[in-house]
Order: C-alpha cells, then structure tokens, then sequence
C-alpha cells in the first residue's frame, strides 16, 4: 500500500526539501532529487537507481512505471505537498530522490576519436544544463567541470539538461587533473577565448579534442590558456564581446562535428 502524505511538515518532505536546497546535503548522503517523467526516465534509462519516489495522484497517473514503484519506496502526495517539491509546473507529478553513481575521469569511456567538452568555473547551473544538452545532441564523449562553483547535481542544471545530465557522463575536477588526463588520451587543448586567437572555422578538430570554455565574465584562467594548443573565438559582428557559454558550445561543437561528417 502506498503511504499518502498530506503535511509539508512531514519528515520525509523535510528531507526532500533539504536534498533540493543544501548541496552539503546531497555529498554527505550521496543522493540528488529530479522531477518530471522525462528526467526520471532518462535517470533511469542510464541505470540511475531510485531511492525514494513522490507522486501526485492527480497528476501522475500512469506516469510512472510500476515495476520502478516497486523497486523503492513510493509516497503519493497532496497538491499542496507537491506545489511546495515542485520548482516547474509540467513535471507530470513527479519527483524522485535518486542515488548518486558518481563517475570520475578515469572512468569516462571514449570514442577512437573523443570530443569532450571542458568548462572551467561556470558558475550558473542553468549554462552547464544547457552546456550538456549541447553535449548529447553533439555526440561529446562527456562534460568536464573544472574547479566547481556549483554542485553538478544542483536541481536547476539537471532540470535545464532536460535529462542530458545522465546521458552525458558528467565530471567535476581540478584543471590540473583534467589536462593531464586530456594528455594522457591524447586530445589537442582547444581554447575559446578574445585574445590571440583565430577564427574557430580556420581551425582543425577532426582529431581528438577537447574544448575548453571559462565563465563569461572572467573568461579562462592563464592555466589553460598557457597548455592550450589552439586558442580559437567566433567573430563578434556587434556590440558584445561575447556570447552565452551555452550557446558558445553549441556552435563550436557543432563545427566539430561538421568538420568530422566532411572527413569521413
């Protein structure tokens, strides 16, 4: 029989609530919290384990496979409980606490000529969500973020990966560790950035590679411009300097997979 929960003072919504809000709490417990039928599909879909999952009768539906039901526990919520778990309207009444399977550099397995895409402190979620749908729908091998300021469960980038987040293997590391590891397979260091650079469709990623993006406002550090082996920008035919990380990403890696379609 599945338990209802009618109280936002419920322990259990106490604790959803806490994964959704505090990062701490999502590392010490090695669990994250996703909403939507489509996410928790996709969770699942790359053999992400739920731990806990909480549905709005009403909503839901048949939203939700049975035999996931029954592989963890199940709790059907008021309206009123699920308005206060729910960040978006449209989650198909849904949300579930799933656990963590974290994945680290050595791990990421890769094509005989990987694409990977290196964003070094972006801060804002919702850039690195978007960064990772880029990623799948590109065909990268995985999303590397170097020296975090945000966690890479953190609620808003899983929601604007619209799932990516698992399709991707996603990674954060220290940019020391991601350049040696880049070294170690072999990919040429590409640099989006202003300065003493060259048209990125002058440059050659047909061959393994990894491409490289800072934050907005600051750029890359001197670290990867200094190891970098090409350093490559868009041309800015306006005002701005500078676009979107997102949608930086976008047009660089689909010039990598142009280029590539044109060799093969």
């Amino acid at each position: 029989m599945i338990e209802k929960i009618t109280s936002l003072q419920n322990p259990r919504i106490k604790e959803l609530v806490a994964l959704q809000t505090k990062s701490r709490e999502r590392k010490s417990r090695g669990l994250f919290v996703i909403e939507g039928r489509r996410e928790f599909e996709r969770a699942v879909a790359s053999s992400y384990q739920p731990h806990t999952l909480f549905l709005c009768g009403r909503i839901a539906g048949n939203s939700a496979s049975e035999t996931i039901w029954k592989e963890c526990p199940v709790f059907e919520v008021s309206e009123a409980v699920y308005q206060k778990i729910a960040y978006r309207e449209g989650t198909e009444g849904i949300v579930a606490v799933m656990k963590d399977r974290p994945v680290a550099l050595e791990d990421l397995p890769l094509k005989e000529n990987p694409l990977v895409i290196v964003l070094e402190s972006v801060e804002k979620p919702g850039n690195i969500g978007a960064v990772l749908r880029t990623a799948d729908a590109a065909g990268a091998d995985a999303v590397i973020v170097c020296d975090p300021l945000t966690d890479i469960h953190n609620p808003n980038l899983i929601r604007a990966s619209l799932g990516a987040a698992f399709s991707v293997p996603l990674v954060a590391a220290s940019s020391e560790e991601t350049l040696r590891w880049i070294r170690s397979h072999g990919m040429a260091v590409i640099t989006a950035q202003l300065q003493d650079s060259s048209l990125y469709y002058n440059t050659d990623m047909t061959s393994p590679t990894a491409l490289v993006f800072g934050t907005e406002d600051k750029g890359l550090t001197d670290f990867w411009r200094v190891n970098s082996d090409a350093r490559i920008r868009i041309p800015m035919m306006g005002m701005m300097d500078s676009l979107n990380v997102s949608v930086s990403a976008a047009i660089l890696c689909f010039e990598a997979v142009r280029q590539r379609n044109i060799t093969e």
